[in-house]
């Protein structure tokens, strides 16, 4: 009996023991989410929330390898072309969206993923015009015939280099806040904006004076893939930002995203049905030679 007793007590201190040395056992710390520094400016809202939303996305499908993340996002805009082209070497931040072989970025140091985001939607452009136009467009039915007109668009944008490239007159200046009151003024005849963004712009912008409608029967069309750029000093994040775009491709959730942002939208535009005059773009990048847009 004194035997087991013994045991007894012997095993009672044991269990105590382990149960200090468990709580005394510092418990191991969780790794810190990697921080994604976002620029995320000089665009229309639509085009942000959907493109942090793809990011969002390619992030969380990169989770279990790469690790836990958060964005940190900037909506600041830069209306200056150094600027914007500065965004990596001098403000800081990880990667942004825009267009492909943006020539603001020209001389700078990047890391190009050539994974469409946007399916070419950005290519597809429908004309904001004066209402008082509104025959003389739908008269038209050539390139040559529009090329008479002059095309409007603010300071330091993308496109304005590839329309003339393509001999089309473009009146670039001022920002995007006084393109419409310019456009009304007859500074020029007509601006454009991709299908994705056209009927939101139109909305928020251009249609409060009655003086300007969304054009119905014309389509321009050019290879404008939406792209991510990264900072050259971030290989790692291009690595995962690359594997995560290809991972939301095959599941179906950039589909997804897309058709929760844009679906409602290409109906009533009716792209397949306008007139289409399709224009080079001499800034897409060899990367990208082959690109098919995906709607």
């Amino acid at each position: 009996m004194n035997i087991t007793k013994h045991y007894r007590v012997l095993l009672a201190s044991l269990f105590l023991l382990s149960g200090v040395a468990c709580a005394s056992s510092p418990v191991p710390e969780q790794p810190q989410p990697v921080t994604v520094k976002f620029w995320n400016g000089n665009k229309t809202a639509s085009r942000q929330d959907y493109e942090r939303d793809i990011l969002a996305a390619a992030l969380t499908a990169t989770e279990q390898k790469f690790g836990a993340s958060k964005i940190e996002e900037s909506r600041t805009d830069y209306p200056l072309a150094e600027d914007e082209a500065s965004v990596f070497r001098s403000k800081g931040f990880d990667i942004f969206g825009t267009v492909a072989g943006n020539q603001k970025l020209a001389q700078e140091q990047k890391i190009l993923i050539p994974s469409p985001l946007m399916k070419g939607i950005l290519g597809y452009r429908i004309l904001i015009i004066r209402k008082a136009d509104a025959q003389k467009f739908a008269a038209l039915k050539t390139a040559a015939e529009l090329k008479k007109l002059r095309m409007g668009i603010p300071s330091t944008w993308a496109d304005a280099g590839l329309f003339r490239h393509n001999g089309y007159p473009v009146e670039e200046k001022g920002s995007f806040d006084d393109l419409f009151s310019r456009l009304e003024n007859n500074e020029f005849d007509y601006v454009t904006f991709g299908a994705n963004e056209v009927t939101g712009v139109f909305a928020e912008r251009a249609a409060k004076s009655g003086k300007l409608i969304i054009e119905p029967s014309l389509l321009v069309y050019y290879p404008f893939p939406l792209v991510f750029y990264v900072n050259p000093q971030q290989p790692a994040l291009a690595e995962r930002v690359t594997a995560g775009l290809k991972a939301i491709n095959t599941n179906g959730e950039l589909d997804k995203i897309f058709n929760r942002y844009y679906g409602d939208l290409l109906g009533p535009l009716q792209l397949t049905t306008r007139t289409r005059i399709t224009l080079e773009n001499p800034i897409l990048p060899k990367e990208m030679a082959g690109f098919k847009p995906g709607i």
